[in-house]
């Protein structure tokens, strides 16, 4: 019975690291290089790992972070949390976190030196968020999508001459990682409909870039359409509804919603530059994360 029991703390304490890492999410920053990658037109998929294993190590260290810093909030407004909630210490996240970030910026440098210049920026901007400028809703989502713009030029990195040519399409994930944070303002005690008009203004400029890429690039507009149907289909909505009812527990829907439909507006990009079948690749992704979205929490 002992040993069962020290088997049970063991299984717990690492199912509450798991939760602190945030395994869906961390499905939708591979979604942002696999989109970068495409863009790149490349074949060689030797980097391609590295720049999988940079973003898992620096959005999984940034989202550890987030719950150390805020350990004490959390204790009053989310005590089921797992540093709060004691099934995974402080100084244990701090550890794990450091780790994660460090390995993403130390697999960087096997790809490129703006590559792990690119990782470096991005761990520090995910910690000034956490640290500093979360609880400001224009800071804190300006900072939020920096932090998913970075991960996108992470991708288009392993060839420098398109990322120097195309660095702007980082701009598209960044207004949506701003929307997306900025209605999560209200996720605890509520929101109001203002946060939510901006975000839908927000989603609308994003959409109308994408459709507006055919006149700038070389995008096929109509082999993305389908993927850019089915990301408004399944953001519009519940944003919608957030914005007439601005009530915590919508408002948690609709982030939830954002964050997991950022793997269909990669998609949507890979589909536009590289064909359906790079799209239809990186789609694949949403039914894993919402598997794992129902395992662990994504807000």
């Amino acid at each position: 019975m002992h040993t069962e029991s020290i088997q049970f703390t063991i299984q717990n304490r690492i199912w509450a690291y798991l939760q602190l890492i945030r395994p869906a999410n961390i499905i939708t920053a591979w979604a942002d290089i696999l989109a970068g990658f495409a863009v790149t037109g490349i074949s060689n998929l030797e980097s391609l790992p590295w720049l999988l294993l940079v973003t898992t190590g620096l959005y999984g260290g940034g989202i550890v972070f987030n719950d150390v810093f805020d350990a004490e909030i959390d204790a009053i407004e989310r005590p089921e949390r797992p540093i709060p909630s004691d099934r995974a210490s402080l100084s244990g996240a701090i550890i794990l976190g450091s780790v994660l970030l460090l390995i993403g910026i130390v697999a960087a440098t096997q790809v490129s030196l703006i590559s792990a210049l690119i990782a470096t920026c991005v761990a520090l901007a995910a910690l000034t968020y956490d640290a500093l400028s979360k609880h400001n809703p224009i800071s804190g989502s300006l900072n939020m999508g920096l932090c998913r713009g970075g991960n996108f030029l992470l991708g288009m990195s392993a060839v420098s001459a398109v990322l120097s040519d195309r660095w702007y399409l980082a701009f598209i994930p960044l207004t949506y990682i701003v929307a997306v944070t900025a209605i999560s303002q209200g996720e605890v005690r509520g929101g109001d409909r203002k946060t939510g008009i901006l975000a839908l203004i927000l989603l609308g400029l994003v959409l109308s870039s994408l459709l507006c890429l055919t006149f700038f690039d070389n995008y096929a507009v109509l082999a993305a359409s389908p993927f850019l149907a089915l990301f408004a289909g399944r953001v519009l909505p519940a944003w919608i509804q957030a914005t007439r009812f601005p009530k915590a527990e919508l408002i948690r829907g609709a982030v939830k919603a954002g964050v997991l439909s950022l793997i269909v507006l990669d998609s949507a990009i890979a589909a536009g530059f590289a064909g359906v079948i790079n799209g239809l690749l990186i789609l694949c992704l949403l039914p894993i994360s919402m598997f794992l979205a129902k395992q662990f929490a994504v807000t």
